[in-house]
């Protein structure tokens, strides 16, 4: 998990970015062997307290159902579309930009742009 400002903060600065009306997800390499996920729900996008917390159990499971992630840090930022769409379309969005990353992690590693 990301729980530190300093790891969101530079994820925030230099990031490859996915985004479409639901979640932006914001992805960079990070130097532990392991893939790490940020959630960033705020009470601006989700008022109740269970639509927020349902969005982020949304993009925990979509991120833990993803098989080869790469070793960054993942942060999913949810815009106020998501609070009123169905569960199904939106682990299908998640799903769609982790793939797209792990996509861009590739790229870099075989040393395309």
């Amino acid at each position: 998990r990301l729980t530190r400002s300093k790891d969101f903060a530079r994820l925030f600065r230099r990031s490859s970015r996915c985004a479409d009306r639901f979640f932006t997800v914001l992805g960079k390499e990070n130097d532990s062997n392991i893939p790490r996920l940020g959630l960033a729900v705020s009470k601006r996008v989700a008022t109740k307290a269970v639509a927020r917390n349902r969005l982020k159990r949304l993009a925990r499971e979509a991120f833990r159902c993803q098989n080869g992630l790469p070793d960054w840090d993942f942060v999913v930022i949810a815009r106020p579309a998501a609070e009123a769409e169905g569960n199904n379309i939106l682990k299908k969005s998640l799903e769609k930009h982790f793939q797209r990353l792990m996509q861009k992690a590739d790229d870099k590693r075989n040393g395309q742009s």
